[in-house]
């Protein structure tokens, strides 16, 4: 293979044989000192590369100048980075562990991944967590709440990602590098993410006419499936997750209990089984593991279109959640009985934290001001006149005025 020189200065080439074809292609290289020394360099084949004079020449003074790495220095590079943990290669491994949890559905995985793809990997994969400081992360903040949120039709006004949004997209950034220090494989951040503040505590009330509405819709469906979750759900209060992932192991029939595999609040958890949760149960056909199954007697994931049906047939609102909202009314009709403290009932919900349960605290207390105004129902009658009887006991118990001698 001769080296034969062209009209460009530090440009040649070798002819050998031609890639995937027939003949002969020429195989062109540059010449250039950097560093005091005297750098060869292959840059590309005639055909397989479209490599032309010209090119190279500019190839060899993007080189002199510094502006292109060569070859050498990109494999370099790329090497070097397979060996840091960076913020990419912390997510895969992040993600695989999750994939190896039972307790994290396909649709978290998808969500979060979605979250990763599309918010975080553009501006923090290739960097490590050593590298990232706190205004970067101010800078996604604030890049997030200017994001406009995916439209699902042109008519549709256009708005930003919610408050929400940010504090998840932001959570997994700080569980990935959180993933990383507790394995070993990267340093934490050295400082701690802001999250925004987020108001979730979302209430699903209904009058007394809309719970009418809403339990005759339920009674009136003809899928037996959505008739008994959702009277599970209103008689034990348990999460849509926990409704599905239900099995009839799960349930002591004789100790009258029920078991919560990995509830949202991460540890297993027992509540009690009432009359009417037994009743449900027990008249309930065993065709599967699962108490209510899905398609093939596998795990139920989807069950929007019956709960669609029955809000609608109820005519509630749009905005209303059907499962959210039985689990509500069970807590609030506990909380405003007068006869459940918010500790009994923070396990029954099994919340994590009593912050959780404390939404209801408002609906215990006007429970207290009605006990505390029976009293005014003792002692005075509707007119606000005392009572005969309340009356004489006030004379008798009041003490008499001794007169000055």
């Amino acid at each position: 293979m001769k080296r034969q020189s062209t009209a460009y200065r530090g440009v040649f080439f070798r002819e050998v044989r031609r890639l995937g074809g027939p003949g002969a292609e020429r195989v062109y290289y540059i010449v250039y000192t950097k560093d005091d020394r005297v750098v060869e360099e292959k840059v590309g084949r005639q055909y397989a590369d479209a490599m032309t004079p010209a090119k190279a020449a500019r190839i060899r003074a993007d080189r002199i100048e510094g502006r292109r790495p060569s070859r050498k220095e990109i494999r370099e590079a790329n090497k070097a980075e397979s060996q840091q943990w960076t913020v990419n290669r912390l997510w895969n491994a992040y993600r695989e562990s999750l994939q190896e949890n039972p307790a994290k559905s396909k649709k978290a995985l998808s969500v979060d991944a979605n979250r990763y793809e599309r918010f975080i990997k553009p501006t923090f994969g290739n960097r490590e967590p050593a590298n990232i400081q706190p205004l970067d992360v101010e800078r996604l903040r604030r890049e997030l709440q200017k994001t406009p949120a995916k439209l699902r039709g042109e008519k549709q006004i256009p708005r930003t990602l919610s408050p929400a949004t940010v504090k998840a997209t932001l959570t997994l950034l700080k569980r990935i590098v959180s993933y990383g220090a507790k394995t070993g494989l990267s340093p934490a951040l050295p400082f701690k993410i802001a999250m925004p503040r987020v108001s979730n505590i979302v209430i699903e009330d209904l009058n007394d006419e809309q719970v009418k509405r809403f339990f005759a819709a339920i009674e009136a469906d003809p899928n037996l499936d959505a008739r008994d979750i959702m009277r599970l759900a209103l008689f034990t209060g348990m999460r849509r997750g926990e409704l599905f992932k239900l099995k009839w192991e799960d349930i002591d029939f004789e100790r009258g209990f029920i078991r919560i595999i990995g509830p949202k609040g991460g540890t297993d958890q027992v509540i009690p089984m009432n009359v009417r949760a037994r009743e449900v149960l027990q008249a309930r056909p065993r065709t599967s593991d699962y108490i209510f199954p899905g398609k093939d007697g596998g795990r139920r994931t989807s069950f929007q279109k019956a709960l669609r049906r029955i809000r609608d047939a109820a005519g509630l609102p749009k905005s209303f959640r059907p499962l959210h909202g039985l689990r509500h009314a069970y807590a609030s009709m506990l909380a405003s009985s007068g006869e459940v403290d918010l500790y009994t009932l923070q396990r029954l919900l099994t919340h994590k934290s009593p912050a959780m349960t404390q939404r209801y605290a408002h609906l215990r207390d006007d429970a207290l001001k009605r006990a505390g105004a029976v009293i005014d129902r003792l002692l005075f009658n509707s007119e606000g006149k005392q009572t005969d009887e309340s009356s004489e006991k006030q004379k008798n118990d009041t003490p008499h005025k001794t007169k000055a001698v």
